[in-house]
């Protein structure tokens, strides 16, 4: 690849050609992106852009995400101030593209790649709006270059390629920032602002990853698991030498044995979770349901012994601390026995939150799954959402992993194109089967993990809870003093979930202190309200839309 050069906090910075800025930054060894109005030091987190805490100017532009921004030559990137001013040169506005396909598809990822080759084969005019500059999505992670790492990275290559082949359109780097009824969606594209009126939508989502909040999971050089294997499979880059990884579930365990293999050191792998050893009957459950995932598993936890890293199983991270331009870690076993471990990086996953706003933002009709924490998207048996022409697949309707992502998203094409007038209606009968071991599977997979939400209980007032308007577990226990009767009323008394990533990760868990308070069970309409626009977008964006919009009146 081509090198490139660009400049941050005026040092030259070398970069690959197609790296992101999070990525050759964290290469270069720079970590703090922004300061806060608190002067807080952050940098990035989710590595998918929800987070939006990895902040950078960029030539006199505030406001750019880092892990979303592609590194150019001759960029002058600094860190964001609070409050930055805009110093550059606005660019000219761009006539809006107006898009008006039979079957629309929010999402590249496995679930909307599949819909779209499904549709697309059936005979419809499909366009895919994918965020990511590379299409894959979060399980594939495709490279920035083209390169293959490993197998799973192969077969999400040879997805992408028969989404191309079947002849959708595949519209990459769109930020989708409103849905309205009936199925208008507007999103941006650069400089280009997208109004899509399609016949059917599918969305595919997917979903982001739930942290562990204790004092200190806002420094910059933690990060989720995701966000780690991102910089690895998508760039190249290592999030650190020395690592620790916490949480619970089976990617932190793959994350650690890649970083590993990548000459990282992981020197702390701790799962919530007592070993599935120590627990057979669930253990052969799993292995019965999924044998072939299950040997992959094995495979991964011994390739990491024969490495030096065991899993530290019923082992917790209990706070993290800056120390002398590193961090120190800090976990507790399941004896109470506390040990600090000094790491240049911090990865933790703790379950998934479904990306469901958009779905949110139409009605479509929503339950609590206690066991998972989140809410699950109710649709039928076509994947189509209680919204007519609005179908839901994979994990932003609810945590299923992407093999049954796959599934959902080729029932979910076939009937869409087929509400379209292209094509017969899918035979469900094999795909639901299918379905049915996939999610039998994930069922009794989790069930060996800890991934159920925590209570605030156990932590410290300190903690912080809402990372974009810094706020502690204390700050919101003062509005909860007044026993507010609804998230939204807690909102409004202490700014919690008003930030840039709009509540995206204290709103679960305000929705669930809430509930505790008042003794009303967790749904829907628990949690807060979605608002447009869903991600930050520049004013002249949805101005630019608007006007679009009065013009077809």
């Amino acid at each position: 690849m081509t090198k490139i050069t660009f400049t941050f906090q005026g040092h030259a910075i070398t970069a690959k050609t197609g790296q992101s800025l999070a990525a050759a930054l964290t290469k270069a060894g720079h970590r703090n992106f922004r300061e806060t109005a608190k002067s807080a030091e952050r940098g990035m987190f989710c590595g998918m852009g929800v987070c939006q805490d990895c902040l950078v100017t960029v030539d006199g532009k505030p406001n750019v995400r880092a892990c979303m921004s592609p590194a150019k030559d001759g960029m002058t990137v600094t860190r964001q101030v609070p409050f930055p001013a805009f110093t550059g040169s606005a660019p000219p506005p761009s006539d809006p593209l107006h898009l008006t396909p039979d079957v629309l598809v929010i999402g590249g990822g496995a679930g909307g790649l599949s819909a779209a080759i499904a549709a697309a084969k059936a005979g419809a005019r499909v366009v895919i709006l994918d965020e990511r500059k590379v299409a894959g999505g979060q399980y594939y992670k495709q490279s920035a270059d083209g390169s293959v790492l490993d197998a799973q990275q192969g077969d999400g290559a040879d997805l992408v390629a028969a989404a191309v082949a079947s002849g959708a359109e595949i519209l990459s780097g769109v930020e989708i920032w409103g849905a309205f009824d009936p199925l208008l969606f507007l999103a941006q594209q650069g400089e280009t602002p997208i109004i899509a009126r399609p016949n059917m939508a599918i969305v595919a989502t997917g979903a982001y990853e739930r942290p562990v909040m204790v004092p200190g999971w806002t420094l910059p050089g933690v990060m989720t698991t995701g966000a780690a294997q991102t910089l690895w499979r998508s760039y190249g880059t290592l999030p650190g030498q020395r690592v620790a990884i916490c949480g619970s579930g089976p990617l932190n365990l793959q994350v650690a044995l890649e970083l590993t293999r990548g000459g990282a050191e992981i020197v702390r792998l701790a799962d919530r979770a007592s070993h599935p050893a120590t627990r057979p009957l669930a253990a052969l459950a799993m292995a019965v349901s999924g044998p072939m995932l299950t040997l992959k598993g094995l495979k991964m936890e011994l390739a990491l012994r024969r490495m030096g890293v065991a899993v530290r199983s019923a082992c917790d991270l209990t706070g993290v601390a800056k120390q002398d331009g590193a961090l120190a870690a800090t976990f507790q076993g399941a004896g109470g026995d506390e040990e600090t471990v000094t790491v240049d990086a911090l990865c933790m996953n703790a379950g998934f939150e479904p990306q469901n706003e958009i779905l949110r933002l139409l009605g479509a009709k929503m339950h609590y799954d206690t066991k998972m924490g989140h809410l699950r998207c109710q649709t039928d048996p076509t994947m189509q959402t209680s919204v007519s022409g609005l179908y839901a697949v994979g994990d932003c309707k609810g945590l299923g992993g992407a093999p049954a992502a796959r599934v959902e998203g080729t029932i979910a094409g076939a009937h869409a194109a087929a509400a379209s007038g292209f094509g017969d209606a899918y035979d469900l009968h094999g795909a639901q089967r299918a379905l049915t071991r996939h999610r039998r599977f994930q069922s009794r997979l989790w069930r060996l993990y800890d991934i159920a939400p925590r209570g605030v209980a156990a932590l410290s007032g300190d903690t912080p809870i809402c990372r974009c308007e810094e706020l502690t577990l204390d700050d919101i226990q003062v509005g909860l003093d007044d026993r507010p009767g609804h998230a939204g009323t807690l909102k409004r008394a202490t700014r919690v979930g008003m930030g840039r990533c709009q509540g995206r990760y204290c709103g679960p868990v305000v929705a669930r202190m809430v509930a505790e308070t008042t003794g009303k069970p967790i749904e829907d309409l628990s949690f807060f309200a979605p608002r447009v626009p869903i991600k930050p977008v520049a004013i002249s964006a949805i101005l630019a839309a608007q006007e679009a919009l009065d013009g077809e009146a």
